[in-house]
């Protein structure tokens, strides 16, 4: 992968957001998994129970098409299909986020987010390591990020996915801040784990209508308190109702909140065990899944490392965690 420097472009005045679009972005949104047929093509009626699932367990959004989709393995194609499907299956019932931004270089990078755009999303997710290679600068992401920016076509509105594949390239505050002012801007899926920078991040973006997400279960109460807008994270494939509670009764619950934070933590271990198989094994155990197979990695090791336990114990622990909280 080669990227070369590009000119800087526009820069913008900030736009201050309304109560609506800051609403809009906020709470629960699930990175969608991807079902596949034994054959490797996509269950899409699995995936129709899968939508199903999410939205009857009160998430706000989908976040379709991300690495949790396996968008790595599908191709483009079948990209755009797997998002058409799932904003046309949605049907407004909750607003659609996808990515699907793969590509090398910046002319496929640009067909791929147009073709996106066109399936009818809420917004189009850039991806941060697609924007400049390991070894290069801060400043190169950013001058990929706005060129990228006035390639997609107004009024669709963006966002950025600190995805953590093929490498972790997290955003400066310089192209925080460019996003918040942009206008064009609403979502970023904060991977940076860290409580101090989410602080920072969140007062560079203070009155816009670019929301921050945390995809971190072990600092997430910390950021709803520092006035982050909610959680999008690979727990939301497990227990969801937890996460709807916790972003909604926060405030006028704290007590049972970090109780529930804590163990939420503990919880989102998991997903060092063989990701996403286990999260398909569960979806397959409740009946939403046919299978449990993954283009991105084998199936083999999770049964003989015994995951499947520590997943079904997890999910034992989550539902008395609706004891508590008054879900059951």
């Amino acid at each position: 992968m080669v990227f070369t420097p590009l000119p800087m472009r526009h820069r913008y005045e900030p736009l201050t957001a309304s109560a609506a679009e800051l609403d809009r972005h906020s709470g629960i949104w699930p990175v969608m998994l991807t079902p596949f047929r034994d054959n490797l093509e996509i269950d899409w009626r699995s995936l129709e129970r899968l939508v199903d699932w999410y939205i009857e367990n009160g998430v706000h959004g989908l976040f379709a098409n991300c690495q949790s989709s396996e968008m790595f393995f599908l191709s483009d194609k079948e990209s755009v299909e797997l998002t058409r499907f799932i904003v046309d299956y949605a049907d407004g019932r909750v607003p659609v986020v996808a990515s699907g931004h793969t590509g090398n270089t910046f002319a496929h990078q640009v067909e791929q987010l147009h073709a996106i755009g066109e399936t009818g999303v809420d917004s189009v997710i850039l991806i941060s390591n697609r924007l400049a290679t390991a070894d290069q600068s801060d400043e190169m992401a950013l001058e990929w990020l706005q060129r990228l920016t006035e390639a997609v076509p107004e009024p669709m509105t963006m966002g950025v996915y600190e995805c953590p594949y093929p490498y972790k390239r997290l955003l400066s505050d310089a192209a925080v801040e460019w996003c918040a002012k942009s206008g064009r801007y609403t979502f970023v899926k904060d991977t940076c784990c860290n409580i101090d920078t989410i602080r920072r991040r969140l007062k560079l973006i203070e009155g816009s209508k670019l929301h921050l997400l945390n995809a971190n279960a072990q600092t997430l109460l910390d950021t709803l308190k520092a006035g982050g807008h909610g959680y999008s994270g690979v727990m939301a494939n497990f227990h969801p109702a937890l996460y709807v509670w916790l972003v909604e009764n926060w405030r006028n619950a704290p007590e049972k909140a970090e109780t529930l934070s804590e163990i939420l933590t503990l919880a989102a271990l998991t997903e060092y065990l063989d990701y996403p198989v286990n999260a398909k094994d569960y979806h397959k155990q409740i009946g939403t899944f046919e299978s449990r197979i993954c283009r991105s990695r084998p199936i083999g090791s999770y049964d003989a490392l015994h995951f499947p336990t520590t997943v079904a114990q997890m999910q034992s622990l989550a539902a008395r965690c609706k004891d508590l909280i008054g879900l059951s």
